[in-house]
């Protein structure tokens, strides 16, 4: 009895020891690089929470991270074969043993950031997630990035009128226009809503109630929001903001033959760029511009505040529903309601779509978050009337080339669609997680002849609705 009385206190003993290792032994399930321009992010899930301290040295550029709780593993290793050569931010990454129980990480980089390093509980499909997010020290303007995009390798630079040496970075949409051979400079324009800040280190907005010059844009006197002097007509550059969703960290919905969402929807997105580049309503010019132009995640007052300092006109949200079962089918359109849901299901998708920063993963810790979120209740019923508006028309082109699932537009608190001064519909194209469906988004011919609907919509919503002079709400 006493020899097993005393094994059993040996084995307790043993336990007790073996407890430190057990922590150390903390399980990779994967790691995931996620490059762009904005910011590239390091992901490293596991099976337990991880504990890590950062430091970070500048000449040359690179962060270190040690990773407590855990051993040095093959699929940590990995992490070095994922970084790309084209990886606007990491030039690459080592890994190794730096004591028993750390594993030091170091990422090597190609420019000054501003890291984030932060922890994300599990949700969704996910276990414990570490994530590295690289900012780069000069933050990226969406302004610069449009002219770039589109301008900077079809236009030369003596071809562009001269307007001073600050002028290209004083005004960004100026020299937008300035390319587009318009007929009136473009001054400064009215910020946005107050409380909302421009990104750390990108130009300045103007202040509040800035003067804004009289463009000769439609008569429209009889809009109360039209600037009270009318005239008649000259050229002026149109911007619709596409939001392809989900993206990076976050699939959104997967259909049965493993099609993801936000894959479909960046596809369509960029067919619907091109239509809208070729386009333009009678004298004036469009460009588009999307909030994310590849695979990484974007938080959804980020994709909001993206579409406000372009001062686009549009703003279409491109998704592919999704239920529990697969029969349901059809596209639908959605717009902002202040009240309550237009359905139940209107209600449930608003939901759904809303917690795209959970899955995504969000740095809640960021001194910012709370504030760049404020603008999610500011919506006007202007907005809301131009976006119901906006949806008939992207409907009534919809059907032509698919079924519907709702004849009419659905309204709920979706918070990308919460700018205040910009119609803004979010479009769920069909239903992914009907096979039939999902093999319709897989086809081009299918997205093709919806880019093209929604083109049309977008000009027929313009031919009843010329936009108006870019004066941003103030209060």
């Amino acid at each position: 009895m006493r020899r097993r009385t005393a094994l059993v206190r040996g084995g307790s003993v043993v336990l007790t020891l073996a407890l430190p290792q057990l922590v150390r032994g903390a399980s990779i399930v994967s790691v995931r690089v996620w490059p762009a321009p904005e910011y590239s992010r390091v992901t490293i899930e596991s099976d337990s929470a991880l504990t890590a301290q950062q430091s970070f040295v500048g000449n040359p550029p690179r962060l270190a991270v040690d990773i407590e709780g855990l051993e040095l593993n093959p699929t940590l290793k990995e992490l070095v074969a994922k970084v790309q050569s084209d990886d606007p931010n990491i030039a690459g990454i080592r890994v190794g043993q730096f004591s028993p129980g750390v594993v030091r990480l170091v990422v090597d980089l190609k420019k000054q950031i501003r890291p984030q390093v932060f922890t994300l509980k599990p949700v969704g499909a996910y276990q414990h997630r570490l994530v590295f997010d690289l900012y780069p020290e000069q933050a990226i303007d969406p302004l610069d990035a449009l002219i770039s995009e589109r301008f900077q390798q079809t236009t030369p630079a003596s071809a562009l009128p001269d307007s001073g040496p600050a002028a290209s970075h004083s005004d960004p949409l100026g020299e937008l226009m300035a390319r587009q051979s318009l007929k009136e400079p473009r001054h400064p324009v009215t910020a946005t809503a107050p409380g909302i800040p421009a990104p750390p280190d990108a130009t300045p907005w103007p202040a509040p109630h800035a003067a804004v010059p009289h463009w000769k844009l439609p008569d429209r006197s009889d809009d109360p929001r039209a600037p009270s002097a009318g005239g008649g007509a000259t050229d002026r550059l149109i911007i619709i903001a596409l939001d392809p969703g989900h993206g990076g960290e976050d699939p959104g919905a997967i259909g049965p033959g493993g099609t993801r969402e936000k894959d479909v929807v960046l596809r369509l997105a960029h067919m619907l760029r091109e239509r809208i580049d070729a386009t333009a309503v009678k004298d004036n010019t469009m460009r588009a511009y999307l909030t994310r132009d590849a695979d990484f995640f974007v938080p959804l007052d980020v994709r909001v505040q993206k579409a406000r300092r372009v001062q686009a006109d549009l703003f279409v949200s491109l998704h592919a529903d999704a239920f529990f079962t697969p029969d349901p089918q059809g596209a639908s359109v959605f717009a902002l309601s202040q009240g309550g849901a237009s359905s139940s299901a209107a209600r449930w998708m608003a939901a759904k779509e809303n917690k795209a920063d959970l899955i995504g993963g969000l740095n809640v810790k960021a001194k910012d978050a709370t504030v760049q979120r404020a603008l999610l209740d500011m919506s006007t019923t202007a907005q809301i009337n131009d976006s119901l508006k906006l949806g008939n028309r992207l409907l009534g082109e919809i059907k032509r080339v698919g079924k519907l699932h709702k004849g009419a537009v659905e309204q709920a608190s979706f918070a990308v669609l919460k700018a205040p001064d910009i119609p803004s519909v979010l479009v769920e194209a069909a239903f992914i997680s009907n096979p039939t469906e999902e093999a319709k988004l897989n086809s081009d011919d299918f997205l093709n002849k919806l880019a093209d609907a929604l083109m049309r919509g977008i000009e027929g919503y313009f031919a009843k609705n010329p936009p108006l002079s870019r004066v941003r709400v103030s209060s």
